[in-house]
């Protein structure tokens, strides 16, 4: 059995172990069985820390390959897991299902959204830019990076009045500190591999900023804040995660995010978002306006020189499918060179959001010689322009100054088109601090679900933070707003 102070180095190991020791026993024993599909199965029981947590085997799948984990009876979260032979195919997702009763009524876990459970789901959503189908694209789209579920809030009628997405992840905690810091974690990592490693719940979203559900009585989310306080500290134990966060919320959310400090949730900065009003005539105002003269007289030289060569030409598509192949090396161009990493985008993702979402995605495209040399995904609503990715052909792109470029073109096509706010995903601040851009704070909101590791975590979460780390963010006029 493993001790719960070894780290799930050792527990690979053990429940390989653990595996080859139960089907040898079940083979002699005759305990086996046929599950539909007429595939022999054993059950493995689940001893101590990994009873509560299926997705940890996946550590055992990586090292026997042949064998997918299914959990059988999740709504206890115990007994036994099904191990499932396969020989060619890759090892099935996780379907968990798990129920639990509440002071208001119970919480259900599940991967999909039922017919009934719609209405609540994509009401409670509407309101915001990235409504209920992004959360259902990204669930398709990026279902292989993270575990992608759904947290359904009962009253005590048993109806549903709230849905919550969120992530399973093992997320490393030390992702955007130092490299100081990163170099010591490297060193324990060679004895303890998963150290500050950690499965959690991500609360929120997987490629973007988080929201909370408004529940279908009240239109608000005060009832989802309550609920989710005390709901999700037995879900993260019952789903065996160690940790519980809140991913990336605007500072909009602080007020109802300081009630979670009740439940021993503690709030730190996330790396922030940009923004800036477009109360601008046109993007010769913005530059005379806001930016000093050396920017100005700095950008303006940037643009001379991309204008030479052959012109660069640009356009707007809702759907960029077509297109979809040849952006992707670029974004991925992009992404590999980022500090910090999270969600990668693919293929589906990019076409998806076209073909679900027409009203509100938007793809900025420029060409040279009608190659595509640069593109940005982009969301438009309410009055927001949120620029959310970008790729560059880094072949043409320092050159040509295409980052420039394809900022100034999308400034300028927000402002044609009625948008009254630039929004910029986090990361990149220099450029962005030069553009007189201010922070938009997001937030992050933490706790363990073991309370003597919460006590520990709490101390941690202020030198962990990864906010504490960039100068450049110190040079915002509202740098102060971040905590």
């Amino acid at each position: 059995m493993r001790r719960p102070w070894e780290p799930p180095a050792f527990g690979r190991a053990l429940a390989t172990r653990a595996l080859i020791a139960n089907i040898m026993k079940s083979h002699s024993t005759g305990q086996s069985g046929s599950p539909p599909g007429g595939r022999r199965y054993h059950t493995l029981p689940a001893p101590g820390f990994w009873r509560l947590a299926p997705f940890r085997l996946q550590f055992a799948q990586r090292r026997t390959r042949n064998l997918a984990l299914k959990s059988q009876v999740f709504n206890k979260m115990v007994g036994s897991y099904t191990l499932v032979q396969e020989t060619e195919q890759e090892p099935p997702r996780l379907s968990p299902t798990l129920s639990l009763p509440t002071s208001f009524g119970s919480v259900a876990v599940v991967d999909q959204i039922s017919s009934e459970d719609r209405p609540a789901f994509e009401s409670g959503f509407r309101r915001y830019a990235l409504d209920h189908r992004y959360y259902e694209i990204t669930q398709s789209a990026l279902g292989k990076q993270f575990e992608h579920l759904y947290l359904l809030l009962k009253d005590a009628t048993g109806t549903t009045r709230a849905v919550q997405p969120f992530l399973l992840v093992h997320q490393d905690l030390v992702m955007g500190t130092p490299a100081f810091v990163r170099r010591s974690v490297e060193a324990a990592r060679r004895v303890f591999p998963s150290f500050l490693k950690l499965p959690m719940i991500m609360v929120g979203c997987s490629a973007g900023e988080g929201d909370i559900a408004c529940d279908t009585v009240s239109g608000e989310i005060g009832w989802t804040v309550d609920g989710l306080k005390e709901a999700l500290p037995q879900v993260g134990r019952s789903l065996g995660a160690w940790m519980i966060v809140f991913k990336d919320y605007p500072k909009s959310y602080r007020s109802f995010l300081d009630l979670m400090v009740t439940g021993g949730f503690t709030r730190v900065p996330s790396m922030p978002a940009t923004g800036m009003e477009l109360n601008f005539r046109d993007f010769e105002d913005y530059l005379s306006r806001k930016l000093s003269h050396a920017m100005r007289k700095n950008l303006r030289r940037k643009f001379r020189k991309s204008a030479e060569g052959p012109p660069i030409e640009f356009e707007v598509v809702t759907d960029i499918t077509p297109y979809a192949e040849e952006v992707l090396p670029l974004y991925q161009g992009v992404y590999q060179r980022a500090a910090q990493k999270f969600e990668e985008l693919n293929v589906s993702y990019l076409s998806e959001l076209g073909k679900k979402m027409p009203d509100r995605s938007r793809f900025l495209i420029w060409r040279i010689e009608g190659r595509i040399v640069a593109f940005a995904s982009c969301i438009v609503h309410d009055g927001v322009l949120r620029d959310n990715y970008i790729g560059l052909d880094y072949a043409v792109a320092l050159d040509r100054h295409l980052y420039f470029v394809t900022w100034r073109d999308t400034v300028i096509w927000a402002m044609e088109n009625g948008c009254r706010y630039y929004h910029s995903a986090p990361l990149n601040y220099d450029p962005k601090l030069h553009f007189r851009m201010e922070l938009e704070p997001l937030d992050l909101c933490v706790r363990a679900t073991n309370p003597l590791f919460n006590v520990i975590l709490r101390r941690l979460l202020p030198i962990l933070e990864p906010t504490r780390y960039d100068p450049i963010l110190k040079k915002f006029s509202n740098a102060n707003e971040l905590w």
